[in-house]
């Protein structure tokens, strides 16, 4: 009592002297409580060198090197060639003519998966080991092609500045800026690059075979340009992380973390057929444009091992734990882990199921509802063999009968052939045997279970 005496007194004289240690305003506080933001775009990111002119073909948004879908023996006589009108065979992501970034303004698209009346950008230089000057940035509608709505573009600031850097490994998220972005719709983003990434020693932070075309400006600051003049065009993205919005308490975010099947390789470009895609449209449909998706596929990447970006084990954190507003995860990966071991018998299919254990309980630490996706046929692909198969097979039968996944999305069952099920149905094949084709990604799509994103 008397230790609460000699308190009330010291406080009585602070007041009467006029001091004043801490003022809260209950209002500020609450606003600022109920800021939550939600990525509604984010793409996974690769470290790739760009090409110096005249390198030859395979710069910036082909596929990643020893694509294991160019080379080798199927493991059964090709099936017939896909009906007419079916896209051809694509085993990557487009090939772009190889450019570098010099002193000019990349206009890149993005397609949000749900709206907002704001919107922050989040850069990336993750993979630099050197600091990265942007000169200018800023956000607009998308009209078409490379032209932005009239009146939308909005100049983009990072604490208060039109200039900043990214540290080497380090991200850059800009400050809020107002407009208004519908569920399912472009943006543009314009970057101006004032230095020349085509002789920087360091790494680029990139995401090759975005099946989007993006564009390059003349030399200069662009930013903001209704008349952009282009001078080259890529299927990458450089340099972007996500979008996020402000969002509602009950704003879900679910992960599509995979490799090209999820990342949309053989897809009609500039068309967003991606599964994910498809996907983002049925929920917007259902919840009203409280769910996004986030696409967080690589092209040729595994489970176990390195190569066309680290290994999902290895980018799990980044690609998806990270991701503002995550709430779900949906994982199909391991068809590369099978096809690049070829008839070696390993990894065996016990090694990518204590894999994808890893991934289950690192996602359940986090809260987050994981779901597990069978992986889609792939005989008469080029790395296909009957040991392959096999293990393709195993790793299926344990995701549809474990019980490990907090739910199961069946998109064998949703692209096979009904009379030879170890291969794709003609109208989901792209041609190669290993990605479906528009119809197929949209089979996948349309064969999600939707209340387990509940």
């Amino acid at each position: 009592m008397m230790l609460l005496a000699i308190a009330r007194a010291s406080l009585r004289t602070l007041l009467a002297a006029g001091f004043v240690a801490l003022v809260v305003s209950p209002a500020s506080s609450q606003q600022r409580a109920s800021e939550r933001w939600v990525a509604t775009w984010a793409t996974a990111l690769v470290a790739r060198p760009l090409p110096q002119p005249g390198a030859g073909p395979g710069g910036p948004g082909g596929p990643p090197p020893g694509n294991p879908a160019a080379v080798g023996a199927s493991c059964a006589a090709p099936r017939p060639s896909p009906p007419p009108g079916a896209p051809a065979g694509n085993a990557g992501p487009p090939r772009p003519p190889p450019f570098t970034v010099t002193n000019q303004t990349l206009r890149q698209i993005v397609h949000v998966s749900v709206g907002g009346d704001r919107v922050r950008v989040v850069l990336s230089n993750a993979f630099g080991t050197a600091p990265l000057e942007i000169g200018a940035a800023d956000v607009g509608l998308r009209d078409k092609d490379a032209a932005v709505v009239a009146g939308s573009v909005k100049p983009l600031t990072f604490a208060g500045k039109s200039k900043a850097t990214i540290l080497a490994g380090a991200t850059l998220v800009s400050d809020a800026v107002a407009i208004k972005v519908a569920p399912v719709s472009d943006l543009v983003i314009d970057l101006y690059v004032p230095g020349d990434l085509g002789v920087s020693p360091s790494p680029v932070t990139t995401h090759g075979g975005a099946s989007q075309t993006n564009y390059l400006s003349e030399t200069g600051d662009h930013t903001g340009e209704p008349g952009f003049k282009v001078a080259g065009q890529t299927r990458s993205w450089f340099l972007l992380a996500r979008v996020e919005v402000p969002a509602s308490a009950n704003t879900r975010a679910v992960v599509t973390f995979g490799d090209s099947i999820t990342d949309g390789a053989a897809s009609t470009v500039d068309t967003n057929n991606r599964w994910p895609d498809g996907l983002a449209r049925r929920l917007a449909e259902q919840s009203g444009g409280s769910v996004a998706v986030l696409n967080a596929g690589i092209s040729g990447n595994r489970v176990l091992g390195d190569g066309a970006g680290v290994s999902a084990l290895a980018r799990f954190d980044r690609d998806v734990l990270m991701q503002t507003g995550v709430t779900h995860v949906v994982v199909m990966e391991g068809i590369n882990d099978i096809g690049v071991a070829r008839n070696d018998a390993n990894p065996s299919a016990d090694d990518l199921i204590a894999g994808q254990k890893q991934l289950i309980e690192r996602a359940h630490a986090r809260g987050l509802k994981i779901i597990g996706a069978t992986l889609t046929p792939y005989d008469g692909a080029a790395y296909c063999t009957p040991e392959g198969e096999a293990k393709r097979q195993a790793l299926n039968q344990w995701i549809r009968t474990s019980g490990a996944y907090d739910g199961v999305i069946d998109f064998d069952k949703a692209t096979r052939d009904a009379a030879a099920p170890s291969k794709f149905a003609a109208t989901a094949d792209s041609g190669d045997h290993l990605h479906p084709r528009d119809a197929g990604y949209k089979a996948m799509a349309d064969s999600i279970d939707l209340t387990l994103f509940r």
